[in-house]
């Protein structure tokens, strides 16, 4: 119960990473590699060479570095686009591509749910996006935050095979600068902020809560709950942000929209949350010290 618990505490506080990023008005790739710089912090605090030794596990934190740089550029940029119950929910069809690219990856049982909520989970964006301020004449928020979703798919699968020997804080930590330098590979000074001011620091906050601490909770859970589950559990990031958008940016989808986000979640859930075999069991992670 505790792991699960710590998973979705940790969905839920990136449900709150529109606190930070809309107030700081960057772009999705200045935000992000901020934000991998922050979470990069305690880096050399929690490097052990004996960890590397495990090339599997190396393997997929090279992987995470290059999955999460990209969904973080995405994803902080449809929220800055909003709305941000647009910009979540279409980042949240990952868990419909997690449990269709599961059984393939690591080995878990095929998910019959999956093909039959795709055609639902489609339904449900096209209500939420047509309700949406632009709707369809706009689509550029939805398509953001489903091209994140197929990085962060690639981000839950790669976390699990690395935690087979990296701490939580270490996965976090350590994947952060790298993430960091393919951001500046990919976009060059277009990553740089225009100023060393508050908005750094907004997003230097952002980074440490809903990025260090979230990642670090979520993936601390994820060692002992199979892919599939905590995919059920991270729609508790959609709803916290839906919250947050509607309580502090008045962000209001009318009857179409909110029918279509019940269906996205409802059907998310119903698919991930499907009975499958046990996964492999990872071994302990060391302690960070």
């Amino acid at each position: 119960m505790k792991s699960f618990v710590m998973v979705a505490a940790g969905a839920a506080l990136w449900g709150c990473w529109s606190l930070f990023l809309r107030p700081a008005g960057l772009s999705g790739p200045q935000s992000a590699w901020l934000s991998m710089l922050f979470m990069a912090l305690p880096a050399p605090f929690v490097l052990r060479r004996e960890a590397f030794r495990d090339r599997r596990a190396t393997v997929a934190l090279g992987v995470l570095a290059v999955c999460d740089a990209a969904n973080a550029a995405l994803f902080f940029a449809a929220i800055q686009r909003g709305p941000v119950a647009v910009a979540v929910l279409t980042h949240y069809l990952a868990p419909l591509f997690i449990a269709l690219a599961a059984p393939v990856l690591i080995g878990e049982r095929r998910s019959m749910r999956a093909v039959v909520g795709a055609p639902l989970t489609l339904a449900g964006l096209a209500l939420l996006l047509g309700a949406a301020p632009g709707g369809f004449s706009d689509p550029r928020t939805a398509l953001l935050g489903g091209a994140s979703a197929l990085f962060f798919m690639a981000n839950v699968l790669a976390i699990k095979e690395a935690g087979r020997a990296f701490s939580p804080l270490a996965i976090s930590a350590l994947h952060a600068p790298l993430s960091a330098g393919v951001l500046l590979l990919a976009f060059g000074h277009d990553v740089l902020p225009p100023a060393l001011d508050m908005r750094v620091l907004w997003v230097g906050g952002g980074a440490l809560l809903c990025g260090l601490v979230g990642n670090s909770v979520f993936t601390a859970g994820l060692r002992q709950v199979p892919a599939a589950s905590a995919a059920a559990l991270t729609y508790l990031e959609p709803l916290t942000a839906a919250l947050v958008g509607w309580l502090v940016f008045g962000e209001r989808l009318g009857a179409p929209g909110l029918l279509g986000g019940v269906l996205v979640l409802v059907t998310g859930v119903w698919v991930a949350s499907e009975a499958r075999g046990s996964p492999r069991p990872a071994p302990l992670a060391p302690e960070a010290g």
